[in-house]
């Protein structure tokens, strides 16, 4: 086994033995250099063997050249043999060449993110593979593109194909040297250090300080730097900034995000071509020019690096917050924000965030569950459901045509029981507290983003940042100038016409109403099934072997098996329309060619959201606000399609219909939470596992660095996006519906628990390091996360008016109760109506065999879930006084709850403040500190200057300094 040294040529680093192909190989070199240079012991190692193969090789071929010119007569004479000679020792040293690069590679540690000089930093990786047949414009697309990136001023070292594990693949490594770094930063007005903070905070003045430290990470790896002022970077000023080592002074994320805004910028045209549409590496990667572009992670995520110039910050990561066992402890928010960038910080830091405000919510639906428990005894509708004496004597009218029979009703005794987990008082308290909840999360997150603003130096984010985000399609589409009404400036812009915009607009926009109307079209198909189906179920299910099981047998019912189909064919159906319409999104908000990236985004977010509210909570929309509603009465039945279709629209049981919304609920977002984790963990391992499995193969030592990440998954510059949507479809599920399923939080909680980490273990462990990007903010989704918030007070009020039975019960406890009694007996013979069997039209009778062994010619009457006349009433089966007393008193519920709940959110946002106090004049501080020291120091460069006049033309008199001001503290923001 023989140790090769690292780049210093000191330090061991990697510990290998050479392949047996490798000494098979050699041999030939071994006995050339033996007979060159005298006999080699056994000790030499295959690098001696190499480096004096190479001398050898090098020594005969200068003797061939020069014997080439010097005996010309004999090379001409022998043409054959000296063809033979030179082709030899050609594909000898071909042979050596490759071997050689392989060895001066394992110099250099695998985890290496240095040139080959250890000096340089790789900032950018290129990857592309170049076959001999392959398109020649595409390779001189790469040459002119990286000539320009040189002419950008950037460093590039190349890999050639032979030092790459596949043997396929070349590596452009790049580097951006000071001189980019300081021109670019200035441009892109990136903050810096100028002064170290003495504001920062002593978390050991909280009280109770010490019951948190459980929770807590090591102060290093929470707050990995010390806290500073900061103030746009400017290159003539660099002596203004904390400047320690100019090649660590900007972070590896900064100098990629540099990097890539050049790469995204470059032409890869000669400029004599003058194609302006033709740059950027986006362009380069669609057109297969570059198989992909990455920055570099520091280290393998399981170990340290070597590497003494490299933190290990992915190590640091992936040990303390992407392990599953970390759940409980906070994440590093500060090291996530350093080493991904600030907008994949805020991403975690809102995740974690919504995380911890759930627990509230959740200890709150659990304990209303509870109650729904405990007072499971207390529910006297259920006992009378269930009771033999009135449940098992009331026979109830056909559930379909023809294929239902007559059923008596303690058949729903069980769902009656569940129902009541969901359905009672705490279901009105908890939906006026979610309400609630929603605005104290909100008025919190705004706080806590104002927080992180002020940490993460984003507090002027959008009025600085905004022009210098500008997208490079859309760069490349402008072909006019027009004044900037703010600055007075000649920029370019979009030449677009009325008609352009009217044609946009609708172009962009019809697609997505198509889609939203797809939606509509798959869900009434879904509710056909379930009404076509449920008359089969009944007919299957009379005499089904299920009906004889002990435990569930109770329980399967055609109604459940319904429900549980179609939630399960609406589930399959979400999933599939979500893969289609991604892309359309993607395609629709492309064309409209938005200025920003941010402005990007907010289209993206506004279409996909739009379409995701339809395609998710469709379904949930139906079961609460449509099913039961319009269904008629036996001798008057409802239809879908009219009568024509046999489409009778579905009934509610007895006990409501809020435990099928409560189950199809359940199905819906447990089942979107599952399929979400598979796609988001498992297949991108199943994906990396598969791609690096030659890999695996090699020794380590030949697997370096770029090769490693560039065998991971890309993250993408949407990957956040769908990140965010599948939290903000769970906040609408834990929101909307809440009401009829109190355990959704703590579902809900259970998830992003796992969600915090299974998203820090992939982008740690499966993706490649995306490039750097700032965010203040959480952009779109806040404004929707405030509509969903408005919208779910409204949702919550009708389903507890018109999906519970709450109201109908207080209706009839407090006016309708004969005893005169605050109690609820007699309150199922109340709420169903009367209807003689012989009235029933053919076309709606059950069939001859349908009905059960006991009904019989002496049942003359059945029951219907309303509240309407008995036959012989004058006003027969028209609608009772009391169906009208309730409807009042619905819609006085809704009213009164959103009158409430909104006078409330309201109160709350405007009492509790958007940016705290503290963080308020911390940012008074900096500005006030950023002007004074740039004072300061433009008095000292002006004292400098005169001082050197002076020393040249005369002494100055007294007083030639001006005596300048102190500047006063900034008025309030």
């Amino acid at each position: 086994m023989h140790r090769l040294s690292g780049k210093t040529g000191v330090d061991s680093l990697i510990e290998m033995s050479p392949t047996d192909s490798f000494s098979d190989d050699m041999n030939g070199y071994e006995q050339h250099a033996s007979s060159s240079t005298g006999s080699q012991g056994p000790s030499a190692s295959p690098l001696d063997v190499c480096v004096e193969t190479c001398e050898s090789l090098n020594a005969s071929l200068a003797s061939l050249a020069s014997s080439d010119l010097s005996d010309g007569i004999q090379c001409r004479s022998q043409p054959s043999e000296r063809i033979n000679a030179l082709s030899g020792f050609s594909r000898k040293r071909a042979i050596f060449l490759k071997y050689r690069s392989r060895i001066d590679k394992q110099q250099q540690s695998k985890d290496s993110v240095f040139f080959r000089d250890g000096v340089r930093r790789i900032d950018y990786v290129l990857s592309y593979v170049d076959d001999k047949d392959g398109d020649k414009k595409q390779k001189e697309k790469r040459e002119v593109y990286e000539f320009n990136l040189k002419e950008f001023g950037l460093e590039l070292e190349l890999e050639e194909k032979s030092e790459s594990e596949d043997g396929k693949t070349y590596f452009v490594k790049i580097h951006a040297p000071w001189e980019i770094l300081a021109t670019y930063a200035n441009v892109l007005k990136i903050k810096v250090p100028f002064k170290v903070s003495d504001t920062q905070g002593d978390s050991s003045s909280i009280p109770m300080n010490w019951l948190s430290t459980p929770f807590r990470l090591p102060k290093d790896i929470m707050h990995p730097e010390p806290d500073y002022f900061t103030a746009p970077f400017n290159k003539d000023k660099s002596e203004f900034f904390l400047i320690d080592n100019k090649d660590t002074f900007f972070p590896p994320s900064t100098r990629n995000r540099i990097v890539y805004y050049l790469l995204s910028r470059c032409s890869y045209t000669r400029k004599e071509c003058g194609d302006v549409e033709k740059k950027g590496i986006k362009r380069l990667l669609n057109n297969g020019t570059y198989t992909a572009a990455f920055p570099l992670h520091d280290s393998r995520y399981w170990t340290k690096s070597k590497d003494e110039n490299s933190k290990s910050e992915r190590y640091t990561l992936y040990k303390h917050w992407a392990q599953f066992l970390c759940f409980f402890k906070e994440q590093p928010l500060d090291l996530v924000r350093k080493y991904y960038g600030e907008k994949i910080g805020i991403y975690f830091a809102w995740l974690g965030f919504y995380t911890e405000m759930l627990l509230f919510a959740a200890v709150v639906g659990t304990i209303c569950f509870i109650y729904g428990f405990l007072t499971y005894d207390d529910n006297e509708w259920s006992k009378e459901i269930c009771s033999e004496r009135i449940g098992g004597n009331i026979v109830m009218c056909p559930l379909c045509d023809k294929k239902c029979g007559f059923w008596k009703l303690n058949t729903t005794c069980n769902s009656s029981w569940q129902s009541h987990l969901f359905d009672n008082v705490a279901t009105v308290f908890f939906a006026i507290f979610m309400g609630i909840w929603v605005t104290l999360f909100l008025e919190f997150w705004k706080r806590r983003q104002a927080r992180l603003e002020y940490e993460w130096d984003l507090f002027d984010f959008e009025e600085e940042q905004q022009q210098l985000q500008l997208r490079p399609e859309y760069e490349i589409k402008c072909h006019v100038q027009k004044e900037d009404p703010i600055t007075k400036k000649q920029e370019w812009a979009l030449a677009r016409t009325v008609t352009d915009v009217v044609g946009k607009v609708f172009l962009c926009w019809a697609p997505v109403i198509f889609w939203i109307l797809l939606i509509i079209a798959c869900i009434i198909g879904v509710i056909a099934y379930r009404l076509a189906v449920y008359a089969a179920f009944a007919s299957i299910m009379k005499d089904s072997p299920t009906n004889n099981l002990e435990v569930v047998g109770p329980y399967i019912t055609p109604q459940l098996a319904t429900s549980v189909t179609a939630s399960c064919i609406n589930f399959v159906i979400i999933m599939i329309l979500n893969l289609l319409y991604e892309r359309v999104a993607i395609w629709i908000t492309d064309m409209e060619i938005p200025k920003t990236h941010l402005e990007y985004e907010n289209k993206l977010t506004v279409k996909m959201f739009l379409f995701q509210f339809v395609n998710y909570y469709s379904s949930c929309f139906y079961v609460a606000f449509f099913k039961g509603k319009f269904v008629g009465y036996p001798g008057d039945y409802a239809y879908m399609f009219g009568k024509w279709s046999k489409l009778r629209n579905e009934e509610c049981d007895p006990g409501g219909c809020l435990i099928e919304l409560t189950t199809q609920l359940v199905i819906v977002m447990t089942g979107k939470q599952v399929w979400g984790n598979i796609q988001e963990a498992l297949l991108p391992w199943l994906m990396n596992w598969w791609g690096s499995r030659k890999a695996r193969n090699h020794p380590e030592s030949l697997y370096s660095r770029w090769e490693q990440d560039h065998d991971l998954q890309s993250f993408g510059q949407l990957g956040l996006f769908y990140e965010y949507l599948e939290m903000v479809i769970q906040f609408g599920f834990i929101t909307l519906f809440v009401a009829s399923f109190p355990l959704a939080p703590l579902l809900a909680l259970i998830n992003n628990v796992i969600e915090v980490r299974v998203d820090a273990w992939k982008l740690t462990t499966q993706f490649r390091r995306p490039v750097a990007a700032k965010a203040h903010c959480i952009g779109a989704w806040q404004e929707i996360l405030n509509g969903i918030a408005v919208f779910s007070v409204v949702t919550n009020a009708f389903i507890v008016a018109f999906t519970s039975d709450m109201i109908p019960r207080l209706v009839y406890m407090y006016a309708y109760q004969p005893d005169g009694e605050m109690n609820m007996k007699g309150y199922i013979n109340n709420s169903l109506s009367v209807f003689n069997i012989s009235e029933i039209p053919a076309k709606n009778s059950p069939e001859n065999g349908e009905n059960p062994p006991w009904f019989n010619d002496s049942i003359t009457t059945c029951r219907y879930r309303d509240y309407r006349y008995p036959p012989g009433h004058e006003k027969q089966y028209s609608h009772t006084m009391q169906f009208w007393h309730i409807l009042a008193a619905k819609l006085a519920f809704i009213i009164i709850m959103e009158h409430v709940v909104f006078l409330v959110k309201y109160f709350v946002a405007w009492l509790i403040p958007d940016v705290p106090s503290d963080v308020r004049a911390r940012i008074k501080r900096e500005r006030y500190l950023v002007q004074k020291e740039l004072h300061d120091y433009e008095v000292r460069k002006l004292r400098e200057q005169l001082q050197e006049r002076s020393n040249y033309e005369c002494t100055c008199p007294p007083g030639i300094y001006p005596i300048l001001p102190q500047h006063e503290m900034l008025p309030d923001i």
